[in-house]
C-alpha cells in the first residue's frame, strides 16, 4: 500500500509490504506507480507513519540515519549495490566505481550505475550519495536539483 504526504521536498509516497512490515518503494511525484496500491492517507500503518517522521526529522536536518524495515526487491547484484549504499556515511559522497567494487565487481560500473537508478526507496537507501568519477552530479530520480539540495542539506549538518 502507498500513501502520499506533502513534503518540504515535495509531494512522497511511501510504500509498504501488505503486512506493513517492511518499506519497499519510495515515490517521489514525478514517478509512476500502480494507483490501486495507492490509498487514502487515513489508512496509513503505523510504519508509514515512522517512515514519514523519519524522513521529516532528516529534511529538518535532525536525523542522520534511519530506523526502517527496508525491503527492496532486485537481483542478487542489485541487492548487493543497494547495501553497500547503505554504507556510505551522512555528509559524503562516493563514485560508481566505488560501489561497483563494493558490490563485488569493480568492473561492472554501469551495472552498478543502473542498479543505483533503480534503487526502489531513494533517499533511506542513499543513491543521492553516488556522484561521477569526476565529481559532477550525475541522474537522480528526484531530479539533480533534489540531489543537490540532500546533499547541501547533509553537508550543512556535519559542519554544525
Amino acid at each position: 500500500m502507498i500513501c502520499f504526504r506533502e513534503t518540504s521536498i515535495g509531494r512522497i509516497g511511501i510504500g509498504v509490504d501488505d503486512g506493513g512490515n517492511t518499506v519497499t518503494h519510495l515515490f517521489f511525484e514525478n514517478y509512476s506507480y500502480d494507483l490501486s496500491k495507492v490509498a487514502d492517507s487515513s489508512l496509513e500503518t503505523p510504519l508509514h507513519k515512522s517512515a514519514f517522521s523519519q524522513l521529516e526529522e532528516y529534511l529538518d536536518g535532525r536525523r542522520m540515519e534511519f530506523d526502517l524495515p527496508l525491503a527492496p526487491k532486485g537481483s542478487e547484484f542489485m541487492t548487493k549495490v543497494w547495501d553497500a549504499l547503505l554504507k556510505i556515511p551522512y555528509g559524503e559522497t562516493v563514485c560508481y566505481q566505488e560501489i561497483a567494487a563494493a558490490a563485488g565487481n569493480i568492473k561492472a560500473v554501469r551495472a552498478a550505475g543502473m542498479a543505483n537508478n533503480r534503487n526502489p526507496i531513494p533517499i533511506f537507501i542513499p543513491c543521492h550519495r553516488v556522484i561521477g568519477k569526476n565529481g559532477k552530479l550525475v541522474g537522480f530520480g528526484g531530479g539533480l536539483d533534489l540531489k543537490q539540495k540532500l546533499l547541501d542539506l547533509e553537508k550543512n549538518v556535519n559542519q554544525k
